[in-house]
């Protein structure tokens, strides 16, 4: 099923003059003046920043709040041979800190090791029984990485036991903070550091920033960018100032000088072209989640951190084989939510909350994108844990989902999260009430607008207008994310040669071009757009939202249209 999408069609008239202000500053084409101005970039320095990404525009460490006290109590422990306990999330933002951080430590002679919690039998974020193993084993400083900002009870609890707590998170903090040793958050209140938007990793990188200094170590700490920019791409977060610096440097180590576990996942999946942040995404970042989804999240640090070629490749191979598994449980789990969210209806609804005693906690994020894709409604997924209802959610543009999870905090045990992502636990005689109130939250603040997905476009772009030297520029624009997405453009009128097919799920493969220029013809993957093959199959016009992806193929470069939707009329 195709969801109709609405174009939002960028009108360049009414800027005509700022866009031709910026054409005279940087000497561009139009439409490389209207994309630079719909980024807000709107002068030569603005511009001149923006192309000539550079590391000495990282900001210092020193200005985050707490860096200056967290750095000194690290030295204190690396020197006087305290044991440090690297503590992190089961996903890939948490997994590749406590990659970053541990691998830092042990190249300092530290007295490290790492921890991370058992997604079925501890949860999300700092544990009793984490606290419990450091104790037991001797550790007297804990380093939580992408956790630990809520984590009160757990905090006073290891202070008890006359361990510190180093929380480095990027969630959303309380009023009230934990009573840590020291916090490094760029979202505390009052903190004075520049960049809000940082993953738990690029905070992990930035106390390492510090530390390098204040060691005087000489560590090329600009090597463990490839662990944060697979943070940046798999977190969603945006794409933009010090994200979009580290990104940029992190996907040249990885296809010019990958660590071994990138070389062993390059060979296993025959690998030939480059990565840019959509193939972290959708190849490594998975990957990296199975291990903490269907067995545990160890498995990724200990493959992330692998310095042994064969080692990586058989972690490799572990992790792939877990990843299959994956998509076994997601495909299963998929289609029983799809099914149960139908049959109960969604006519009126503005919501979709699923539950099942039978579905497996490690695919219940994923399927819920499923159904947003499907149904496009902010949606959480439910399956049972002892006694307990554990959810996924999420969500859509104009819908914040933490923010309606806080209007239902009477019905819900503990949660977290993001506007679009976020977790929570609700008890067994909470879930009806639960599902009521958060619908009702939506109705009144969901209008039926916003229930219909927008495709926002940049430009009309011909296809016969694509030239080299445009390609060549919009390739600077990179790398794409949110808030710098790689823009949409359309085109009206476009042909296939003859021999589209339909591949995958439902997905089309074709060549395309428009009669004003038919010899210059271009390769295309539609995803989910196989409801249209008989239209182009029979060489009817057709209508398209695009972006344009450069790809490699035994070393030759190519272009790929991705089409983002298919229209018969205006």
């Amino acid at each position: 099923m195709t969801i109709k999408k609405r174009w939002n069609i960028f009108d360049p008239l009414p800027y005509k003059s700022d866009i031709e202000e910026i054409r005279q500053q940087v000497r561009v084409d139009s439409i490389i003046g209207s994309l630079l101005f719909q980024r807000g970039l709107k002068n030569y320095k603005e511009i001149k920043d923006f192309f000539c990404i550079d590391l000495s525009k990282l900001h210092p460490p020193e200005l985050m709040s707490d860096m200056d006290v967290a750095g000194k109590r690290l030295i204190k422990a690396i020197q006087s041979g305290e044991k440090i306990l690297v503590y992190g999330d089961y996903d890939v933002d948490g997994t590749t800190a406590v990659a970053l951080f541990y691998s830092f430590l042990k190249k300092c002679n530290a007295d490290a090791g790492y921890y991370l919690p058992d997604r079925y039998s501890e949860g999300y974020g700092l544990s009793f029984e984490g606290i419990d193993f450091a104790e037991a084993n001797g550790y007297s400083l804990i380093v939580t990485l992408d956790c630990g900002i809520k984590s009160h009870d757990k905090i006073n609890y290891a202070v008890s036991k006359g361990i510190d707590v180093i929380v480095c998170d990027h969630h959303l903090p309380p009023d009230v903070l934990p009573a840590a040793y020291a916090i490094l958050n760029p979202k505390k209140k009052h903190c004075p550091y520049p960049y809000k938007d940082l993953t738990g990793c690029g905070i992990g990188f930035k106390l390492v920033q510090h530390l390098n200094h204040l060691l005087e170590v000489n560590e090329n700490i600009y090597e463990y960018l490839d662990l944060v920019a697979l943070s940046i791409g798999a977190d969603i977060v945006p794409i933009t100032g010090e994200n979009r610096i580290m990104t940029h440097f992190g996907l040249q180590k990885i296809n010019q000088n990958p660590r071994p576990a990138i070389k062993a996942l390059n060979y296993l999946l025959s690998n030939e072209d480059t990565y840019d942040v959509s193939k972290i995404v959708f190849t490594i970042g998975p990957r990296i989640n199975s291990a903490g989804r269907i067995s545990h999240g160890k498995l990724a640090v200990e493959f992330l951190a692998s310095e042994d070629e064969e080692e990586a490749l058989i972690l490799a191979q572990e992790i792939d084989k877990l990843n299959e598994q994956r998509k076994t449980l997601d495909s299963k789990v998929t289609q029983d939510a799809i099914e149960q969210a139908e049959l109960k209806g969604l006519d009126g609804k503005k919501t979709v909350v699923v539950a099942s005693e039978d579905w497996h906690k490690g695919v219940i994020g994923i399927v819920a994108s499923r159904i947003i894709d499907r149904h496009y409604r902010p949606t959480i997924v439910f399956c049972k844990q002892n006694d307990k209802w554990v959810g996924s959610g999420r969500s859509i543009p104009g819908f914040d989902l933490y923010a309606a999870l806080e209007q239902c905090s009477n019905y819900i045990e503990q949660f977290g999260g993001h506007t679009f992502a976020a977790g929570l636990t609700v008890n067994d005689k909470d879930l009806n009430d639960f599902i009521q109130n958060f619908e009702n939250f939506a109705q009144s603040i969901l209008h039926d607008d916003l229930l219909i997905p927008t495709i926002d476009i940049a430009a009309e772009l011909p296809l016969h207008q694509i030239r080299h030297d445009f390609i060549e520029v919009l390739n600077r624009f990179a790398p794409f994310g949110p808030e710098n997405m790689n823009p949409t453009f359309c085109a009206y009128n476009v042909y296939d040669v003859g021999w589209c097919k339909v591949v995958g799920i439902n997905s089309l493969k074709m060549e395309l071009y428009q009669k004003e220029n038919p010899a210059k013809r271009f390769q295309a993957i539609a995803y989910g757009l196989g409801d249209f093959f008989p239209i182009i199959h029979r060489k009817q016009p057709v209508h398209i939202a695009y972006k344009i992806l450069r790809k490699k193929k035994k070393n030759q470069d190519y272009l790929l249209l991705q089409i983002e939707d298919i229209r018969t009329d205006y």
